[in-house]
């Protein structure tokens, strides 16, 4: 009897979620459990597997669907809610972001100047074991050279956010 009373519950627990679970229809993108608005909009009914639906965020910029093109181009340069800047700020803002672009620009350059000379063409001095020890060495000089490939790239990524900023105005 106990077998029986146990498998008649663990049968009715596995069937709750199934049964928890409403109707829901597809309307295009959008999903639905309410009958009525299915009804109206032609949505189709979902078979099969539970629906997970994440609410996602909703473009801003007013009414219905359509947005201006003006306020989806303002939309892309700035962060929904980020305060706005005035010209006169935003301008000294570009000054100071360039001025430090390219004060690490110049250290960048400076080091790789430096890497250069040591690097020597691929083939740099060597140093107390490596002459004993030549795996030590081209380990060394590999090093360098994919330290020397980083700074380039690095020199290249910072030449690209300065002409990425609008031009100085004096």
């Amino acid at each position: 009897m106990k077998t029986a009373s146990l498998i008649f519950l663990a049968g009715s627990l596995l069937a709750l979620p199934a049964l928890a679970q409403e109707r829901v229809w597809r309307c295009g993108n959008e999903y639905t459990n309410n009958a009525s608005i299915a009804q109206q909009k032609g949505c189709k009914p979902l078979e099969g597997g539970n629906v997970t639906v994440v609410q996602g965020t909703r473009p801003s910029g007013g009414g219905g669907g359509s947005t201006s093109s003006s306020s989806g181009s303002s939309a892309a340069r700035a962060p929904a809610g980020s305060p706005r800047v005035e010209g006169v700020d935003q301008r000294a803002r570009d000054g100071e972001a360039r001025s430090v672009l390219e004060s690490e620009l110049k250290k960048a350059e400076a080091r790789q100047a430096e890497l250069q000379k040591e690097y020597n063409n691929g083939e740099p001095e060597k140093q107390g074991s490596e002459s004993k020890n030549y795996q030590k060495y081209l380990d060394r000089v590999a090093e360098m050279k994919a330290e020397l490939a980083r700074n380039e790239s690095d020199i290249a990524g910072i030449r690209r956010e300065i002409g990425r900023l609008p031009v100085k105005q004096p």
